[in-house]
């Protein structure tokens, strides 16, 4: 069995790179023990919300005005090469190669703005559909930013005495192009991870698309492909924060509690709050293969970190989590004649699955059925247009909700659900809906937005900092 580690590293945690050298490359390790770990590095912090769009807020990138024909696509491509360059005159003091990354920077950008301009003087000529050309312009402009930090990353650590490997899955000025598992296997069939250690590009130019595929959750996928291929022993994924038992800016790092244990299960509902532990897509096949994932706080060494492995369950039922998402749209259909037809919902979910929007939750009566959507979803305008059309004698309303959620790998014990209930009674917090599985991993109660924040603090308290008060006592 393989001993080497998998492990990624987020761009926020990539912008105190001087902290990841004492805490994660380096440490207290003897250069023996630099070796037999595998490093995917995200783009710095803000770096491809410049290349494509911020991914909160939507302000426009570089991708943004280039896909709507907007000229000022080139000065936002200048602004991405400065940023980059401020970010390595920050990197110098720390070893950085002023030289060999400037050099870098300037060859990347630059050939992305020669290939970007080729592609619209070819688009004007009529043959070349947005279709054809915007999908891989978006794949190598997010490339941008993951070679950037990953090349930095290889030279800095070459001058602290380790020998390591930029191992470039961008493709860049590759002609081919083949499965993921493939470019991993061509790659490191020719690397010794005991004698080296390999810096790799969060995103990988592969037949399947990572962009089209999983859009901006590409490096997670190369992070999860790469434990898979290799068969590593675990994969590490290095955070700017503890998984903990909830939000500390909203209820107190004094009053959260880091989760020492929890299974795939649990992060996949994690995902669906948009609370990514890790990307589901990226946690299945490692999932499958039994390859558990470690979740740690990069800032904080010694710390195990939380175990996210196959079959983990409390030996004894407590909560895990409490957390939600405050995005959340209610779109609630009425139709008197729905009670008792077959295959109505499957009318709805046509609609769904034609515009690929998916839903978080669904509570269902006899003559309504109300599914809860995250806003970000595109075309929600054009479903609730369709639903009308589809089904001309229903009522489709829409409500800005939240959902905040209780989750656990043993939550099966009678109280939890009334002690929940309560909490948010005594706060004057009114229930809208309640969703909750027989596997009793997750409740979700839906909520006004205005009290999201409120409702949180309400469960918490009660589910977890209470319950640690009884057990200590």
């Amino acid at each position: 069995m393989n001993k080497h580690t998998v492990e990624k590293i987020g761009g926020t945690s990539m912008s105190r790179f001087d902290d990841l050298i004492n805490n994660i490359f380096i440490g207290k390790r003897t250069s023996s023990e630099y070796y037999n770990r595998i490093f995917v590095v995200s783009a710095y912090s803000g770096i491809t919300n410049l290349l494509l769009e911020h991914k909160k807020n939507g302000e426009p990138g570089v991708y943004t005005y280039y896909a709507e024909g907007n000229k000022k696509w080139e000065k936002a491509l200048d602004n991405v090469k400065g940023r980059m360059l401020e970010i390595n005159r920050s990197l110098f003091k720390i070893g950085l190669d002023k030289k060999k990354a400037n050099a870098f920077v300037e060859e990347r950008v630059e050939g992305v703005r020669t290939c970007l301009k080729d592609l619209l003087r070819i688009r004007s000529y009529g043959h070349l559909s947005p279709d054809n050309y915007l999908p891989p312009s978006r794949e190598f402009l997010s490339a941008l930013g993951e070679a950037h930090s990953a090349y930095n990353t290889s030279l800095i650590l070459k001058k602290y005495g380790i020998k390591t490997i930029f191992v470039d899955f961008t493709g860049w000025k590759e002609t081919k192009t083949y499965p993921i598992d493939e470019v991993i296997r061509k790659a490191f069939s020719k690397i010794d991870i005991s004698k080296e250690m390999p810096i790799v590009t969060g995103y990988t130019k592969c037949s399947e698309g990572m962009m089209s595929l999983f859009d901006r959750g590409y490096s997670e996928i190369t992070f999860s492909k790469l434990a898979c291929v290799t068969n590593a022993a675990e994969g590490i994924i290095h955070k700017e924060y503890h998984l903990c038992t909830g939000d500390p800016l909203i209820f107190g790092a004094d009053k959260v509690e880091i989760i020492g244990n929890t299974n795939f299960d649990i992060a996949d509902q994690l995902a669906d709050m948009d609370m990514e532990a890790i990307h589901s897509s990226a946690s299945k096949e490692m999932e499958q293969k039994k390859i558990p994932i470690r979740v740690k706080n990069a800032f904080d060494p010694d710390h195990p970190g939380t175990l996210i492995s196959n079959n983990y369950k409390s030996p004894q039922p407590k909560i895990d989590m409490i957390c939600g998402r405050n995005d959340i749209i209610a779109i609630e259909t009425l139709d008197s004649v729905m009670v008792g037809a077959p295959g109505y919902d499957y009318r709805l979910l046509k609609e769904f699955n034609r515009l690929t929007i998916s839903y978080i939750a669904k509570n269902t009566n006899a003559n309504t059925i109300t599914h809860y959507i995250s806003e970000k979803e595109k075309n929600i305008d054009e479903l609730i247009s369709r639903l009308k059309k589809s089904l001309p004698n229903s009522k489709i309303n829409t409500h800005e909700v939240a959902i905040v959620c209780v989750m656990g790998t043993n939550m099966a014990i009678p109280g939890f659900l009334s002690k929940s209930a309560d909490a948010l009674a005594e706060k004057k917090i009114n229930i809208l809906a309640i969703d909750q599985c027989q596997r009793q991993v997750n409740m979700q109660f839906v909520i006004e937005r205005d009290k999201f924040e409120d409702a949180q603090r309400a469960l918490h308290k009660v589910l977890v900092e209470n319950e640690q008060i009884r057990l200590n006592s």
